[in-house]
């Protein structure tokens, strides 16, 4: 790294310290890290420290994974992502939606791709994707959901049999109306089967099932920031536990948090020029990418003072339109960083980058290269090794 990311490792661990996360404080990932507590009882001795992400104060790093904190948690969730937390690195397997290739591939930590779609077979029978952004598993690990972002269309992938439908819009037909979508952004499906995405420059937020719009969220054409009634363009719409959802408006960078109810729990201003899939952390805390060059990636309570940043402004390190950050079950955070055809594992304890897929500055589509990757999800493994789908839970 180079020395002004080292000046943000030195406020980050002085932050940390009046916060109560260690930041930087042990090389470790597992249940080794958690550091003596004092006479303290059994079971808050056990808690493992996750740094920036989970501090002991949130639950650490059991609590990325805990029933109350995400959504459609599944039987061997908690098993598969304690099993994750003891990995450094990349600590299972990621999928990637690589944008400028039309393609979505599922990594493991050793760069070896285990799924690719669509393949030649997949070609060959007309199935092919197009600007393919956010991909994510769905419930129960059967298919994945992607936005089609510029085709203005969403799109189910059979994981098994490669199968692939449209679940709503018209591709390549933007609109306005109740079929139609304009540049759709982050399509989540949700456990009882319907899904949401947002509509990005009809700022709404819709909830669809069954090929028909259920509810929705702002208004088509009236694009201000009066959430829950009326939204600015939005790109982001991560499922709450509780059934809300997380909002974010591009126009003055507003993060807004609305119930299962439609009601408006906050809305803040995030400290970024470009608000991108802000994902909801334990403790009340929000881990957000900022579009832009140099990029940055942060965490922020619901008020809008930052807790952890990085953003290097030059040399290796620095991100270029990074427009998704994920948290790891092991503490660390993925990050895509779109522009720098790559997508990286940054330790935020040390704020260095520990896992790398792509060759930064250079796209391309052979093995080892990426091209304007938009969208990954993390998907733990199964006790054989293999990805399991079935596992994977949101945030």
């Amino acid at each position: 790294m180079i020395s002004t990311g080292l000046v943000v490792v030195g406020v980050v661990i002085a932050l940390g310290a009046a916060l109560g996360w260690q930041g930087g404080s042990s090389p470790s990932h597992g249940a080794g890290s958690s550091g003596a507590l004092g006479k303290t009882s059994a079971s808050a001795s056990a808690v493992v420290d996750g740094g920036p992400l989970a501090p002991r104060s949130a639950g650490g790093l059991a609590a990325l994974w805990a029933a109350h904190n995400v959504v459609g948690v599944q039987p061997g969730t908690a098993a598969a992502y304690e099993a994750a937390s003891r990995r450094a690195g990349l600590p299972g397997y990621l999928l990637i939606a690589d944008r400028g290739n039309n393609r979505i591939l599922v990594l493991n930590p050793r760069h070896e791709v285990g799924f690719r779609y669509p393949t030649a077979s997949d070609l060959a029978k007309g199935h092919r994707l197009i600007f393919d952004d956010d991909t994510f598993v769905e419930p129960g690990g059967q298919a994945l959901i992607t936005n089609e972002e510029d085709n203005h269309a969403i799109v189910q992938v059979g994981i098994a049999d490669h199968s692939l439908s449209v679940l709503f819009g018209h591709p390549g037909v933007p609109g306005s109306d109740s079929s139609h979508l304009r540049t759709p952004d982050d399509a989540y499906m949700l456990p009882d089967g319907a899904f949401t995405v947002a509509d990005a420059y009809n700022c709404r937020i819709l909830f669809i099932r069954g090929h028909a719009i259920e509810r929705q969220y702002g208004t088509s054409g009236i694009c201000r920031h009066e959430p829950p009634h009326h939204l600015g363009a939005v790109n982001g719409d991560t499922p709450m536990p509780g059934g809300g959802v997380m909002v974010s408006e591009i126009e003055g960078s507003w993060i807004d948090g609305i119930s299962a109810r439609g009601k408006l729990m906050f809305a803040v201003k995030a400290p970024v020029s470009y608000p991108s899939d802000p994902q909801p952390l334990p403790g009340g805390r929000i881990l957000l990418a900022d579009y832009a060059t140099p990029g940055h990636v942060l965490i922020m309570d619901r008020h809008g003072r930052v807790l952890w940043r990085y953003g290097p402004t030059q040399g290796h390190g620095a991100l270029n339109h990074p427009s998704l950050a994920l948290a790891l079950p092991n503490g660390d955070v993925a990050v895509n960083d779109d522009y720098r055809h790559r997508v990286l594992v940054i330790d935020p304890r040390t704020n260095r980058i520990v896992w790398q897929y792509g060759h930064t500055d250079h796209p391309g589509s052979s093995a080892g290269f990426l091209n304007t990757p938009d969208g990954m999800d993390f998907i733990p493994s199964g006790p054989n090794g293999s990805p399991d789908y079935a596992a994977v839970v949101h945030p």
